[in-house]
Protein backbone atom coordinates (compact mmCIF):
# COMPACT_ATOMS: atom_id res chain seq x y z
CA UNK A 1 0.00 0.00 0.00
CA UNK A 2 1.56 3.49 -1.07
CA UNK A 3 1.95 6.14 1.97
CA UNK A 4 2.14 9.35 1.39
CA UNK A 5 4.97 11.84 4.00
CA UNK A 6 4.86 15.70 4.18
CA UNK A 7 7.97 17.29 5.50
CA UNK A 8 9.41 21.28 4.62
CA UNK A 9 6.83 22.82 6.59
CA UNK A 10 7.84 25.27 9.30
CA UNK A 11 7.67 29.26 10.82
CA UNK A 12 8.64 31.43 8.34
CA UNK A 13 7.77 35.57 7.85
CA UNK A 14 6.37 36.92 5.60
CA UNK A 15 7.63 36.89 1.91
CA UNK A 16 9.76 34.32 2.60
CA UNK A 17 9.66 30.85 1.16
CA UNK A 18 9.24 27.18 1.95
CA UNK A 19 9.22 23.70 -0.12
CA UNK A 20 6.96 21.15 0.93
CA UNK A 21 7.80 17.59 -0.17
CA UNK A 22 5.92 14.78 -0.63
CA UNK A 23 7.63 10.98 -0.48
CA UNK A 24 6.03 8.14 -1.28
CA UNK A 25 6.78 4.61 0.06
CA UNK A 26 5.59 1.00 -0.54
CA UNK A 27 5.19 1.47 -4.12
CA UNK A 28 5.56 3.86 -7.10
CA UNK A 29 4.26 7.42 -7.08
CA UNK A 30 4.03 7.39 -11.35
CA UNK A 31 1.07 5.89 -11.48
CA UNK A 32 -0.81 8.49 -9.07
CA UNK A 33 -1.67 12.94 -10.09
CA UNK A 34 -0.32 14.57 -6.88
CA UNK A 35 -2.36 16.95 -5.57
CA UNK A 36 -1.54 19.69 -2.24
CA UNK A 37 -4.34 20.69 -0.33
CA UNK A 38 -4.11 22.88 3.37
CA UNK A 39 -7.08 23.31 5.68
CA UNK A 40 -7.41 25.55 8.72
CA UNK A 41 -9.05 24.73 12.14
CA UNK A 42 -13.06 25.24 10.96
CA UNK A 43 -12.81 25.43 7.55
CA UNK A 44 -12.85 22.47 4.80
CA UNK A 45 -9.76 21.40 3.33
CA UNK A 46 -9.17 23.55 -0.08
CA UNK A 47 -7.37 22.68 -2.86
CA UNK A 48 -4.04 24.52 -3.43
CA UNK A 49 -2.01 22.62 -6.35
CA UNK A 50 -2.44 19.35 -8.40
CA UNK A 51 -0.18 18.05 -11.30
CA UNK A 52 -0.55 15.09 -13.77
CA UNK A 53 0.94 11.40 -13.93
CA UNK A 54 3.95 13.02 -15.50
CA UNK A 55 6.81 14.92 -14.24
CA UNK A 56 6.35 17.51 -16.98
CA UNK A 57 2.83 17.22 -17.44
CA UNK A 58 -0.07 20.28 -16.60
CA UNK A 59 0.12 22.04 -13.32
CA UNK A 60 -3.47 23.63 -11.70
CA UNK A 61 -3.26 26.27 -9.56
CA UNK A 62 -6.22 28.12 -6.68
CA UNK A 63 -6.44 31.33 -7.81
CA UNK A 64 -4.78 33.16 -4.61
CA UNK A 65 -1.33 30.62 -5.10
CA UNK A 66 -1.06 31.33 -8.90
CA UNK A 67 2.42 32.99 -9.52
CA UNK A 68 3.83 32.12 -5.78
CA UNK A 69 3.61 28.38 -5.62
CA UNK A 70 5.12 25.70 -8.09
CA UNK A 71 3.86 22.13 -7.88
CA UNK A 72 6.25 19.49 -9.45
CA UNK A 73 7.04 15.86 -9.14
CA UNK A 74 10.22 13.60 -9.84
CA UNK A 75 8.89 10.17 -11.04
CA UNK A 76 12.62 9.08 -10.39
CA UNK A 77 12.80 9.66 -6.48
CA UNK A 78 8.82 8.91 -6.13
CA UNK A 79 8.24 12.59 -4.58
CA UNK A 80 6.31 15.68 -5.03
CA UNK A 81 7.00 19.32 -3.87
CA UNK A 82 5.34 22.37 -3.11
CA UNK A 83 7.57 25.64 -3.98
CA UNK A 84 5.84 28.35 -2.18
CA UNK A 85 7.30 31.63 -2.64
CA UNK A 86 6.56 35.53 -1.25
CA UNK A 87 4.33 33.56 1.44
CA UNK A 88 1.54 35.48 2.95
CA UNK A 89 -0.12 35.12 6.79
CA UNK A 90 -3.24 33.78 4.73
CA UNK A 91 -1.24 30.79 3.64
CA UNK A 92 -0.71 29.15 7.17
CA UNK A 93 -2.64 26.42 7.50
CA UNK A 94 -2.04 22.44 7.31
CA UNK A 95 -0.93 21.15 4.11
CA UNK A 96 -1.60 17.88 3.07
CA UNK A 97 -0.19 15.78 0.35
CA UNK A 98 -2.67 13.42 -1.88
CA UNK A 99 -2.53 11.12 -4.60
CA UNK A 100 -5.35 9.73 -7.39
CA UNK A 101 -4.26 6.44 -8.80
CA UNK A 102 -4.37 6.66 -12.86
CA UNK A 103 -6.60 10.32 -12.29
CA UNK A 104 -6.18 13.00 -15.06
CA UNK A 105 -7.04 16.49 -13.44
CA UNK A 106 -8.54 19.13 -15.46
CA UNK A 107 -9.49 22.71 -14.88
CA UNK A 108 -12.46 21.33 -13.52
CA UNK A 109 -11.80 18.55 -11.31
CA UNK A 110 -8.52 19.29 -10.05
CA UNK A 111 -9.41 19.97 -6.62
CA UNK A 112 -12.16 17.34 -5.72
CA UNK A 113 -11.11 16.00 -2.44
CA UNK A 114 -13.15 12.53 -3.29
CA UNK A 115 -10.73 12.26 -6.29
CA UNK A 116 -7.59 11.46 -4.28
CA UNK A 117 -7.14 7.99 -2.37
CA UNK A 118 -4.05 8.92 -0.50
CA UNK A 119 -3.34 11.42 2.15
CA UNK A 120 -0.43 12.18 3.75
CA UNK A 121 -0.15 13.03 7.37
CA UNK A 122 0.33 16.81 6.97
CA UNK A 123 2.42 19.32 7.69
CA UNK A 124 2.26 22.71 9.08
CA UNK A 125 2.79 25.90 7.93
CA UNK A 126 2.67 29.50 9.84
CA UNK A 127 3.35 32.66 8.11
CA UNK A 128 4.03 35.33 10.85
CA UNK A 129 6.41 38.02 11.82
Amino acid sequence: QLQLVESGGGLVQPGGSLRLSCAASGGTLRFYAVGWFRQVPGKEREGVASITMMSDGSTYYTDSVKGRFTISRDNAKDTAYLQMNNLKPEDSANYYCAAAEYFAPLENTWNARDEYDLWGQGTQVTVSS
